[in-house]
């Protein structure tokens, strides 16, 4: 009697589905630890050893990108989402500012990770290099607001330049305010989106939307 191989479309499936979920493993373990989420308990989560992890994403700055990739995919969606709502300028961009704050109020272990170095990394285990891979996402906000910018916003000679300019901006913009506010928690959310939000007004008030792009 002879077996059935698996096909590469199947192992390719598998790995897929066995990769998603170590990343879920590690988004618990993320939960629970925060920036001193170590590779031996993500493996024990996972119920793995380490070697298989590394297996999987080759190292610590690997799974760190692989964890990068799948919340910065799913806070782009949701900025894209308040973007496209159905409300007057001024109010999507509140709501896209709030959409940034909420998602790291609402997981600050995650955005921790993300953002700051484990300041106790587990003995026999170097901390994730955050300086080093945390610049790729914040620079990958920042282009892909630029183009949701130039696509909408008319702004005149050099859009293009223009428009990358307030992407890298707007989202560095967040980035510090966002990390200082979550750290101290000076003022309501509401009130710091509002204070924002009035900060990038005045161009994004007079500017006009571009001639055959989605408005803005």
């Amino acid at each position: 009697m002879g077996t059935t191989q698996p096909t590469d479309q199947q192992r390719s499936a598998d790995h897929g589905q066995r990769r998603r979920e170590l990343l879920e493993a590690a988004d618990r373990v993320v939960l629970r630890d925060g920036p001193g989420a170590s590779m031996n308990a993500i493996a024990a989560e996972a119920g793995i050893t380490k070697p298989i992890l590394y297996r999987h994403f080759g190292d610590k700055g690997g799974l760190y990108a692989a964890l990068a990739k799948r919340h910065t995919d799913a806070l782009l969606a949701s900025l894209r989402a308040a973007l496209d709502a159905p409300a007057e300028r001024r109010e999507r961009v509140e709501a896209t500012l709030d959409t940034y704050l909420a998602a790291i109020e609402a997981r600050p272990q995650v955005y921790r990770f993300l953002m700051h170095p484990s300041e106790a990394p587990s003995p026999g285990e170097q901390g994730f290099d955050v300086g080093l891979l945390s610049a790729p996402l914040l620079r990958r906000l920042g282009e892909e607001l630029a183009e949701v910018i130039e696509e909408r916003v008319d702004l005149g000679p050099q859009s293009a330049e223009l428009a990358r300019v307030w992407g890298h901006g707007i989202v560095g913009m967040m980035h510090a305010a966002g990390d200082w506010w979550l750290g101290e928690r000076p003022c309501p959310r509401e009130q710091l989106v509002r204070s924002l939000a009035d900060l990038l007004w005045g161009r994004l008030a007079a500017a006009g939307n571009r001639v055959g792009g989605p408005g803005f």
